[in-house]
């Protein structure tokens, strides 16, 4: 069985996101979304209603599940035996930063290989301007973001 890791804040999640994790659970048996947890972040949405989101957001996806890490992505992927790591690539800019990232894991856990796909997501910015981000997002989603900015 192939497992693959697509990490991120989903602050919230998005149709980008979601797109991803199809995506992902089209090319690999498992995808575990896990919710990375900093402790120096302040995310909009705290971790509980971000797994919330998160799990109601890939209900219908049956072979991804969703969980939060803390600590660095390579010792969670190394603690549930994951081999890939999926990760969206919004813009160039994105790419530049993503492939550091790639490289470092690569050499501190060689076992893990990282896959991009492509995606876009401005939403969190758009939502904080009062903007309709409701094409977006799924429709749970869009109900907890105009709650938060009311």
């Amino acid at each position: 069985m192939t497992l693959a890791v697509y990490a991120g804040s989903f602050d919230p999640i998005t149709h980008g996101h979601l797109d991803v994790v199809k995506r992902g659970a089209r090319l690999f048996d498992h995808v575990v979304v896990a919710l990375g947890v900093h402790p120096t972040r302040k995310p909009l949405f705290d971790k509980d209603d971000r797994l919330e989101l998160l799990r109601e957001a890939v209900a219908g996806v049956p072979n991804v599940e969703v969980a939060a890490f803390r600590g660095l992505l390579i010792h969670y992927c190394a603690e549930i035996g994951a081999r890939i790591l999926i990760r969206g690539l919004r813009h160039s800019m994105d790419f530049e930063y993503e492939l550091q990232i790639a490289q470092a894991n690569t050499d501190m856990a060689p076992e893990l290989e990282t896959v991009f796909l492509p995606t876009s997501s401005l939403v969190r910015e758009i939502a904080s301007h009062g903007g309709d981000v409701s094409r977006y997002v799924p429709p749970h989603v869009h109900a907890a973001l105009t709650a938060k900015f009311a």
